[in-house]
């Protein structure tokens, strides 16, 4: 009987998805965001914009506009994003593609969130269900905060042409992505003593009823008017609530969206999510992340939420999980939620969820379908003790295969070109203590982080890649002596 086993990757009981780069914070790698977290994201969330009949597009607002006085984030002409470089006479060579392929590479998702000019023609949006409709099953977040005032998109329509526009940019798009689902994020319920009803309700309730994914935006705590003033007492510019009320109003506004769709359930989640540390201090900030998670996990009522996504992992401010260092973009200055943040998405609650699903033999072969939907292997392993070295090296013709790898808690990506993946940080914070069985888990997202038409059905949902042949995986317990 073969050792090797078939194992499926589904959805975690609460996804956890992170936000990487947005007008307050560069993009960062996903080998970094790997080797320092421990394991992917169920997706990653990409901020753009998209104003492509503006004369100053496709130039970054603050670049096109920077002798412009600015008194607030969204003062700018068009929001402060990274500009969106593909439609009508763009490029998938630039952002956000690359960083798009980057993500489904190592095995996540991809969560694009777009503002756009409700007053695109057609043809506009055709062209984004074109580009992509290549990228798996990615979620789009149409307009987000579409009940705020703040975000260009809100001041050149009214709030009714900007949820007629959601329906409509919807509709059009998954024309040529039905691969894509969207995201509508408007205020939810705000202030319950209104009769539990949502901001806006007259205007959104149609686009409500027609996404796919309900969502929120939920700051227990936040400063608004960074990077122009400091949080501090007397100040206007800031908020804070209690994490109890955050979660309760959550709450309240996947209820009434149920309610407004005739009980039809539909994924809720929490597109941003975060305390601002530049209110609360470093150490509060990790309490109330940790405060709100333990919520989810110990509420009898389970089921009525579907996940998060934290904002962000390294901000130029004081929401991420890195502050950006002052004297260089390229370095993060890890804070305290950092720790509380690994704990709480290596919880079981937050994993996903993985099921074996009978013997396999090489050649094998792997499905791609996304982070919760994934046919890998697991190979079983047996140590004597804390290991001194651990690696896993592909014969030639299993060389550039795209893998990603899971071994005692801890995930590894193999890209293409490496021959050698070296296991042992899985062992430096989880050392043995003893004897222990486990298993080498393997899955193979797209090399290219897109899926090929290839002709078949299901090639914008799942990609397939064959390991023909055991790997060496050598397992050593003592320094080699002469």
């Amino acid at each position: 009987m073969s050792e090797i086993k078939k194992i499926h990757m589904g959805p975690a009981k609460c996804a956890v998805d992170l936000g990487d780069g947005s007008e307050r914070g560069e993009y960062v790698n996903q080998d970094y965001i790997l080797n320092k977290l421990g394991r992917p994201h169920r997706a990653v969330s990409l901020m753009y914009c998209y104003y492509p009949l503006d004369e100053t597009w496709p130039a970054r607002a603050r670049n096109a506009f920077k002798d412009k006085e600015i008194a607030f984030q969204w003062d700018y002409p068009y929001d402060d994003y990274f500009t969106y470089k593909g439609g009508i006479g763009g490029t998938t060579d630039d952002e956000p593609f690359t960083c798009m392929r980057d993500v489904r590479r190592h095995g996540q998702d991809v969560i694009l969130t777009m503002t756009i000019d409700p007053n695109v023609t057609d043809e506009h949006l055709e062209q984004i269900g074109k580009e992509l409709s290549t990228f798996g099953r990615m979620q789009l977040r149409i307009n987000h905060e579409a009940t705020g005032n703040w975000f260009s998109f809100t001041k050149r329509a009214t709030y009714q042409q900007v949820a007629d526009f959601y329906i409509h940019a919807r509709e059009v798009i998954k024309k040529f992505a039905p691969n894509v689902q969207t995201i509508l994020c408007i205020g939810g319920v705000e202030n319950p003593e209104k009769g539990g009803e949502i901001e806006m309700e007259k205007e959104f309730a149609d686009a409500v009823r027609a996404t796919d994914i309900w969502s929120v935006d939920k700051y227990m705590a936040l400063h608004w008017g960074w990077p122009f003033d400091v949080a501090d007492e007397g100040g206007n510019s800031f908020s804070r609530s209690k994490v109890a009320d955050t979660y309760n109003l959550t709450k309240l506004s996947e209820k009434r969206y149920r309610e407004l769709c005739g009980g039809e359930k539909k994924p809720m989640v929490m597109s941003e999510f975060n305390a601002d540390g530049d209110v609360t201090g470093p150490y509060e900030q990790a309490e109330m992340v940790k405060e709100f998670c333990d919520m989810l996990k110990n509420d009898k009522d389970q089921g009525w939420f579907n996940g998060f996504t934290f904002y962000q992992f390294r901000d130029r401010g004081r929401l991420g999980l890195e502050i950006e260092d002052p004297n260089n973009a390229d370095c993060g200055i890890e804070q305290p939620v950092m720790q509380t943040y690994k704990e709480i998405i290596h919880d079981e609650y937050f994993y996903p969820e993985m099921k074996s699903e009978g013997d396999a033999q090489f050649p094998v072969k792997l499905r791609w379908g996304g982070s919760e939907d994934a046919e890998g292997i697991e190979i079983p392993l047996h140590f004597e003790k804390n290991p001194t070295f651990c690696e896993i090296t592909f014969e030639d013709e299993d060389a550039d295969l795209n893998l990603m790898m899971e071994i005692n808690g801890k995930w590894f990506y193999k890209a293409p070109h490496a021959k050698t993946i070296d296991f042992m940080s899985a062992f430096f914070e989880k050392p043995l203590d003893g004897e222990a069985d486990m298993t080498l888990k393997i899955f193979a997202p797209p090399a290219s982080g897109e899926n090929v038409n290839d002709g078949s059905e299901d090639w914008m949902l799942n990609t397939y890649s064959t390991i023909t042949k055991m790997p060496n995986i050598r397992i050593r317990f003592a320094p080699i002596l002469k």
